[in-house]
């Protein structure tokens, strides 16, 4: 099987199908791209898509480009054109529980793959952004800014984003006290604030340095507070055996008084 072109990671090309194009000159068509969205982010899954475009440009697709270079208008507007007139796509989520058991570096080959078998198209070669991606189905080669530099990986980075953005919009609506629907997760000081605050949830990274930290200071404060309650509770049930012996203190002193009294004028 042809490994064309040699190199292993090409960069930036002129013109984003310039790539696409000499590969499948070569006989190696079709071409998925195959771009990720949420790699930085501290909450929320990690999210890989694959794209197979067509093999001829189409004009509704000249404003592609990185995802993170687009408006987000503009990438909801590309979304519904790039599923109709690509051959194949595919989109994974990798929560963030698998994140953070298998590491995100694992996490996002794991997802390059799976998005990669979930083509209806199998490609006869894969162009991934960035880094080498190994046991995929068909060659692969990667491209540094890869989403910058091939339509297909442009493509991809649109589905990815657009699909994570609007899953941590809905995850805001489970979890309104940290504005996941503003800052989709990444790490940012209204972020941080409301992870010291609250502590974790369930959709954050606990394998992230920032999180952990933050879980830390949350079970100590609840430690402290446990503490507290623990001791006012017992301070409280001290009293009140205090109480009550004092009680019957005075009850038996009274009651001896009464008697002394009762004999005397008896």
């Amino acid at each position: 099987m042809s490994t064309w072109p040699p190199r292993t990671v090409i960069r930036r090309a002129s013109g984003l199908r310039t790539m696409e194009s000499a590969l499948m000159r070569c006989g190696l068509g079709p071409v998925a791209g195959v771009d990720e969205a949420g790699r930085g982010a501290c909450a929320g899954p990690l999210v890989v898509a694959a794209c197979v475009l067509g093999t001829r440009p189409h004009a509704a697709l000249a404003g592609l480009d990185d995802s993170k270079k687009l408006t987000e208008r503009t990438r909801e507007e590309l979304f519904p054109v790039i599923t109709r007139l690509a051959a194949a796509w595919s989109v994974v989520e990798i929560p963030a529980d698998e994140v953070d058991r298998i590491g995100v570096h694992v996490a996002n080959i794991e997802g390059m793959r799976r998005a990669v078998a979930g083509l209806s198209v199998a490609p006869g070669y894969v162009l991934t952004d960035g880094f080498r991606v190994p046991g995929l189905p068909a060659p692969s080669l990667p491209v540094i800014g890869g989403d910058g530099a091939a339509a297909c990986i442009a493509a991809a980075s649109v589905l990815a984003k657009v699909v994570r953005d609007r899953t941590m919009v809905a995850l805001d609506g489970e979890y309104p006290s940290y504005g996941f629907a503003a800052h989709k997760g990444y790490s940012t000081p209204v972020h941080a604030a409301a992870l010291n605050e609250f502590g974790p949830s369930r959709e954050h990274r606990m394998s992230y340095a920032n999180v952990a930290a933050a879980s830390r200071a949350s079970d100590s404060a609840a430690s402290r507070a446990s503490d507290s309650v623990a001791s006012r509770a017992s301070d409280s049930v001290a009293s009140r055996a205090s109480d009550s012996v004092a009680s019957r203190a005075a009850d038996s002193v009274a009651s001896q008084a009464f008697e002394r009294t009762a004999v005397g004028t008896g």
